[in-house]
């Protein structure tokens, strides 16, 4: 009687596993066939752009500008000579020390960007003082040569979902990189040349800083690798796509055509 009633109990606990079983197959396949309850259960990662998936030779050079102005002319004069144009992301109290310059950069055809009010840590701030770091910049900016940027590089490179989410209803685009010249470690021309030269591609963004030691020697030895290449240089906001894009788990913007 106790051996009848425990087959009994085994196999309605059997049965229950293989009910259990399939409400989960038939729940896994729901979600699979149904983007939105998907959605609902899933979460994605806000990214920047750190480059472009494109099958052009294109990239982009773009240069932080926050502390310091020696030699700022002088890059302006190298990008003249080869026919580049490029991104310039300033700082608010960069902008107010240099206004001249700042028209200057406009005026040889380079493209303005944002890059805060006071350079902070952006993921630190409350939503009203991040919109204030664009805002007050952007303004600034705008003033000076009457047109509002749309790029916005996060000082430090930091960010999180809540920073580009701010970003995008004030209509920027993060911009972030995927080639890092290092030239803030004021390492010699060389590795700034080779890092560059050897990790670029189609493309990508690279990072320097306008007022790097040796910039002014590295440049054009730069551009000229890079233009014997066959790579087409252009500011960062003829590079991106502007609109029916996504972004892959690597930051890289891709175009949904």
């Amino acid at each position: 009687m106790l051996k009848k009633a425990y087959r009994e109990d085994n196999i309605a606990y059997r049965i229950l596993i293989l009910i259990f079983i399939l409400m989960i197959s038939i729940s896994y396949t729901t979600i699979k066939t149904n983007s939105n309850f998907l959605e609902v259960f899933s979460y994605k990662k806000e990214l920047p752009i750190y480059s472009v998936g494109t099958d052009e030779k294109k990239i982009a050079l773009s240069f932080d500008a926050a502390w310091g102005d020696e030699f700022t002319l002088g890059i302006l004069d190298i990008l003249d000579k080869y026919n580049v144009k490029s991104t310039f992301f300033l700082v608010g109290f960069w902008v107010d020390k240099y206004p001249e310059h700042v028209k200057e950069i406009y005026n040889r055809g380079h493209e303005v960007g944002n890059h805060s009010t006071n350079h902070p840590y952006m993921t630190k701030l409350s939503d009203e003082e991040i919109v204030k770091e664009l805002n007050t910049t952007g303004d600034k900016i705008e003033k000076l040569i009457n047109e509002k940027p749309i790029l916005f590089r996060p000082p430090f490179g930091d960010y999180n979902d809540r920073v580009i989410s701010l970003c995008r209803e004030n209509n920027y685009y993060v911009i972030q990189w995927d080639v890092d010249s290092l030239d803030w470690k004021e390492l010699g021309v060389q590795p700034v040349v080779d890092r560059v030269t050897r990790n670029v591609g189609k493309g990508s963004i690279v990072l320097f800083h306008n007022n790097a030691k040796y910039i002014l020697e590295y440049l054009p030895i730069v551009i000229e690798r890079l233009q014997e290449e066959g790579y087409e240089i252009v500011p960062i906001s003829d590079l991106i796509y502007k609109e029916d894009f996504y972004m892959d788990n690597t930051g890289r913007q891709r175009s949904n055509k």
